[in-house]
């Protein structure tokens, strides 16, 4: 039914060798069930953490108390744990006592879902006790007996159900969800380390929309409560068909390098009136045309992918406080973006997470609804401000933030973002300046013609990359000191009045 691994196979009958039962367990013959690859083994064994490391050769001590030794065959590890019994639990996360155990069913219904509690080995061949197969089958995620106890014995998997419901596309069985809602305030007590590695395993699958999953079951309401205050918020403005908390949702969906058609047959989802003027095959075109033009390779990188997801999911929490409506019923958002930073900074600080993906999250939040024309000097001016090296980025988050909204809209939005990219790209050609390191002059420059060094070096800095965004053509030594000299002697004139 299964093939394990030569090396696998190797520890298994070494065990059964030696005097004692082995099995594959957990997540790796699931997903063999699956027919998906293994990321790693886990071996199960009626052998001691110390029988263990007497009959291999070379093993490391990963979690020893618990029971796990890590056996090295030909430099790649492998954990074996003992068959073992979970004591009481005081803090929903970990037992005060582990209790080692020759019986294997008495370890397997310690497991938290079915589907991740069934062994196997060559012997006895597939061990499913608590209908694991059955669940696979039905696409179904129930936890092994009593959902509430194995919820309150570790609350983190409540926050477990839901990421495998997002990466496998399997629905919550009833009575598990029930308990997650029950239960779900636990979650307190939990590392926001933890927290953050089942969000990023969640945004990382092909279903993120199932964080509503977590919304529901009163998840986010403990680990992410930021989210909860943008759902159901309504967006009464032409560019939205969505609730902000579903237009988040939609956003994270379309980061995708595929055009969006490939994966739906329709972008209009009942969604434009029969007396619209919408063209679904001439929107199908120009999307076309967009998706030939951004560099998708930025979504190959998981790193900068899970960052992208992040600025997707956090990009408009700002919405609610910014909130206005017009004489005329239409709702605005004016800075939103500025107030969405900010609280993304706080999720950020509270989840603990890394500077790379906090800092590049933060950044394209800030500028995702930056607005400029379709004009050289407008968008050199932007990319100035945005940063070269984060242009094609800011395009990927305005795709999905544009795929998002109103399919009746997307037809001009998909012209005016092919068109800035092709702008962009041009000014990188003609090499034109977009920094003041790009400036055809430095300090020295400027000591040298006679500035004096102080405040207003910095300001003439700016003013000049100013003047050269303006008109590029300008960039050239012997005009940015004559440039220079009349910004510096009208600064220092004003400034003895």
């Amino acid at each position: 039914m299964i093939e394990l691994p030569r090396k696998v196979k190797f520890i298994i009958d070494k065990l059964y060798e030696n005097g004692f039962e082995a099995y594959a367990v957990g997540g790796c013959v699931r997903d063999v069930m699956l027919g998906r690859t293994p990321k790693d083994w886990d071996i199960t064994t009626s052998a001691s953490p110390v029988q263990i490391k007497n009959i291999f050769n070379k093993t490391i001590d990963t979690g020893i108390a618990h029971g796990t030794v890590t056996v090295m065959i030909s430099g790649e590890g492998f954990e074996v744990t003992t068959y073992r019994i979970d004591g009481e639990y005081e803090d929903n996360r970990h037992p005060k006592e582990v209790i080692f155990t020759s019986n294997l069913i008495e370890d397997l219904k310690r497991r938290d879902f079915t589907i991740n509690a069934m062994a196997y080995n060559e012997k006895d061949g597939l061990v499913d006790e608590f209908g694991g197969i059955d669940d696979l089958n039905n696409k179904v995620i129930r936890c092994v007996g009593n959902a509430r106890d194995r919820f309150n014995e570790d609350a983190l998997r409540i926050m477990r159900a839901a990421r495998f419901s997002a990466q496998l596309g399997f629905d919550i069985e009833e009575e598990t969800l029930k308990a997650m809602k029950m239960i779900s305030g636990n979650l307190k007590n939990i590392s926001a380390e933890r927290i953050k590695t089942e969000f990023d395993k969640l945004l990382m699958s092909s279903n993120p929309d199932r964080i509503y999953t977590m919304y529901h079951a009163g998840i986010t309401s403990v680990v992410l409560p930021e989210f909860d205050s943008i759902v159901g918020v309504a967006q009464e403005n032409p560019n939205h068909i969505y609730d902000v908390g579903m237009h988040t949702v939609k956003s994270i969906e379309m980061l995708d390098n595929r055009s969006f058609f490939e994966q739906n047959e329709s972008i209009c989802g009942g969604n434009v009136t029969s007396d619209s003027e919408f063209d679904e095959t001439d929107y199908k075109n120009e999307l076309k045309i967009l998706d030939s033009k951004i560099d998708f390779g930025a979504l190959e990188d998981d790193k900068l992918l899970l960052a992208l997801k992040w600025t997707m999911l956090l990009h408009d929490l700002g919405k609610p406080k910014m909130k206005t409506i017009d004489d005329k019923g239409i709702a605005h958002f004016k800075m939103h973006e500025k107030e969405s930073e900010k609280i993304a900074a706080n999720v950020f600080k509270r989840l603990k997470f890394d500077n790379y993906t906090a800092d590049l999250a933060k950044w394209l939040i800030k500028w995702h609804d930056y607005r400029f024309t379709t004009t050289k000097k407008s968008i050199r001016k932007a990319v100035s401000k945005i940063g070269k090296e984060y242009f094609n980025l800011i395009m990927i988050v305005k795709r999905a933030d544009m795929l998002a909204q109103n399919p009746e809209t997307f037809k001009e939005k998909c012209v005016n973002l092919a068109l800035t990219i092709d702008i962009f790209n041009d000014i990188i050609a003609d090499g034109e300046c977009l920094s003041i390191k790009e400036l055809d002059i430095n300090g020295k420059d400027l000591i040298d013609s006679g500035i004096k060094p102080g405040p207003l070096m910095g300001k003439l800095m700016n003013y000049l990359l100013e003047y050269v965004l303006e008109s590029p053509e300008c960039n050239h030594k012997d005009l940015l000191v004559e440039e220079s000299l009349k910004f510096y002697k009208s600064n220092i004139e004003h400034n003895n009045h």
